[in-house]
């Protein structure tokens, strides 16, 4: 499967969450943690039985459970969108050797525990739908507690000039789970010195 299914295949699953969110909000404390719970099944079920998962035979027999931080609602926060002036297409490295274009669009600025943050939102080069955005992170967990090449987020923008982040939601890229795989990693940018204590933990080889 190559990335850009893969970020389809996330991209459907964000539109359908950012759906439920608008329906919901996250006012109802445990409706948005039954909400995340759900993804964190769906995407456990994804791992271990279906078709296009990075899992060998093996790795789907042994997996037992996905690790991931608990669920804080205040990871759940709501950026502003401040575009890139001069828009281009950059080359981002792959696990692989190899490098991938994408468009730099946006920048995305909020607060995140007392920190002010600012992370660059790319879009794929082939991607149709302009309201989607590939966000690629790595954070003072990388490499310890989580996967050492970042962790992903795919996001859809939900107002005129702003954009939810939710980092309870960062999953992993597939090369976390076969090195088979080839994945971009993030860009200068998005390395945060802060620790993101949400989302999916690194998978665990047996």
């Amino acid at each position: 499967m190559n990335t850009r299914n893969i970020l389809i295949l996330g991209i459907l699953v964000v539109i359908g969450l950012a759906i439920l969110y608008t329906i919901t909000g996250t006012e109802n404390e445990e409706l948005y943690i039954e909400t995340i719970q759900k993804e964190r099944e769906r995407q456990y079920k994804f791992l271990k039985y279906g078709l296009d998962s990075p899992l060998t035979g093996t790795q789907k027999t042994e997996l037992k459970e996905l690790e991931y931080f608990p669920i804080d609602p205040s990871y759940k926060i709501r950026a502003k969108m401040i575009p890139v002036e001069d828009r281009k297409m950059m080359e981002l490295p792959m696990t692989d050797g190899t490098v991938e274009k994408y468009l730099k669009h946006s920048f995305a600025e909020f607060e995140l525990k007392g920190q002010k943050i600012r992370l660059l939102l790319l879009q794929a080069a082939k991607e149709s739908d302009k309201r989607n955005f590939f966000l690629a992170f790595a954070d003072a967990t990388s490499g310890v507690e989580t996967y050492g090449g970042g962790r992903y987020l795919n996001l859809r923008q939900d107002g005129k000039n702003s954009i939810t982040i939710d980092f309870n939601l960062a999953y992993n890229p597939y090369c976390a789970y076969n090195p088979d795989f080839a994945c971009p990693l993030p860009p200068k940018e998005n390395l945060l010195e802060l620790s993101v204590n949400a989302g999916e933990k690194d998978y665990k080889k047996d």
